[in-house]
């Protein structure tokens, strides 16, 4: 389907939130037609899909009504790929746990690079995840 300023929209063939877990955005990266793709999934019409610029389709030579193979998963890393210790302290504060989820990779990134800098110091690794839950819980995106 081509919609304003000739932007295609990519119907989804599930719900994400029954999918991946219910989720605000559903960040997603993978490929089309072996070109690789990032972008949220929207909701369209009585389901969901995902918009591909005119300029991102004019690079990969897709058009509207291209058949395409389309390979999607959720963007970066998800909660049962962190740390155990970091993991159990989002799963005791469920809202900075659903913030979390819905901040764009390069947000968690940073939360989780910080963190990591203190693997030999134990204790500081625990202040930091209190830190960050903390924060996250008052919907912080960017540690200041």
């Amino acid at each position: 389907m081509v919609g304003p300023r000739g932007r295609v929209f990519l119907p989804l063939p599930f719900a994400p939130n029954d999918e991946w877990g219910v989720k605000d955005d559903h960040h997603v990266a993978g490929m089309i037609n072996s070109m690789p793709v990032r972008a949220v999934v929207e909701p369209l019409g009585t389901g969901y899909g995902i918009v591909i610029g005119p300029a991102w389709r004019r690079d990969c030579g897709i058009g509207p009504g291209d058949d395409v193979e389309v390979i999607l998963a959720p963007e970066g890393l998800q909660r049962d790929d962190l740390a155990e210790d970091f993991r159990a302290a989002l799963e005791s504060e469920p809202g900075a746990a659903a913030f979390f989820d819905n901040l764009a990779q390069f947000c968690r990134n940073a939360y989780l690079r910080w963190i990591d800098a203190t693997k030999k110091r134990p204790d500081e690794r625990a202040a930091r995840i209190r830190d960050v839950v903390a924060l996250l819980g008052e919907g912080v995106k960017q540690r200041s």
